[in-house]
């Protein structure tokens, strides 16, 4: 079995292509199950879209759930079709988000972390300017925000984890506790976390994802595409690294359901 979980698509402003151009390049590429998990709109804010460029409408959300649900029927026997969201980690909000999307059919959540303690996942230029204590402590501070996701119980799935990894320099090459501690409450609250293929440089990395095994901690994989023609990148790649550290088997989700299926 194939599958990707993680798929955007023109609503959230920052990919191309509509939703059933990903299902479509899903099928040319042979996979079984497309996840669509596009940006939650940023449902505390006043504004219908605040950000053009970082979530999708309010006004677009109970649209994009039907055009998903609409595209499961008309591709039933080709591709399952499965109706995901990816929802920021956000501590303040976390009532009202739990609240709204337990209200609709979600196959899946993905919970992401994109900004931490006023930190922005992309903002390399802050970083270089730290010094390696405070690299540490910005290091430490984002393991934390994302353990505090883990034990929120609002998802089902942790994206990209450890993704600063790909926008810090050196980031790596930092060792702290926090990162078994971190794992230690994802596996305890019983969260997968996915193999993000984005950008060829795949999160978490082999460092972590041991660690992750030596905890029983669930995996599932997402391309986090935001090109149909991405979809699916890397997957028997990631597949066969996931063999090589020693895991068995991976996460598949229908109806906030999860089921593991062999490697």
């Amino acid at each position: 079995m194939t599958f990707d979980f993680h798929t955007h698509h023109d609503r959230c402003g920052h990919a191309v292509g509509t939703v059933e151009e990903y299902i479509q390049a899903a099928i040319d590429k042979g996979l079984t199950i497309i996840g669509i998990s596009d940006h939650t709109p940023l449902f505390a804010a006043e504004e219908d879209r605040p950000s053009l460029q970082g979530c999708m409408a309010k006004s677009d959300f109970v649209p994009y759930i039907q055009e998903v649900l609409s595209l499961k029927e008309k591709y039933q026997g080709q591709i399952e079709v499965m109706l995901g969201i990816e929802a920021d980690f956000l501590p303040q909000h976390l009532e009202l988000y739990r609240n709204i999307l337990a209200s609709q059919p979600f196959d899946y959540v993905i919970g992401s972390v994109h900004e931490f303690g006023g930190i922005g996942l992309y903002d390399s230029e802050f970083w270089d300017g730290l010094t390696a204590q405070r690299k540490l402590e910005v290091k430490n501070l984002y393991y934390d925000y994302v353990a505090q996701s883990a034990s929120s119980g609002l998802y089902d799935i942790l994206g990209h984890v450890d993704a600063l990894n790909r926008y810090f320099s050196d980031y790596p090459d930092l060792r702290t506790e926090m990162a078994d501690a971190m794992l230690q409450t994802i596996a305890r609250h019983d969260v997968a976390i996915e193999i993000n293929s984005s950008d060829d440089n795949w999160v978490p990395g082999p460092y972590v994802l041991e660690r992750a095994l030596h905890y029983g901690i669930k995996v599932t994989f997402g391309s986090d595409a935001h090109e149909p023609e991405r979809v699916g990148d890397h997957f028997e790649a990631v597949r066969d690294q996931l063999k090589m550290i020693g895991f068995k088997e991976w996460a598949i989700f229908r109806k906030r359901n999860r089921m593991m299926i062999s490697l």
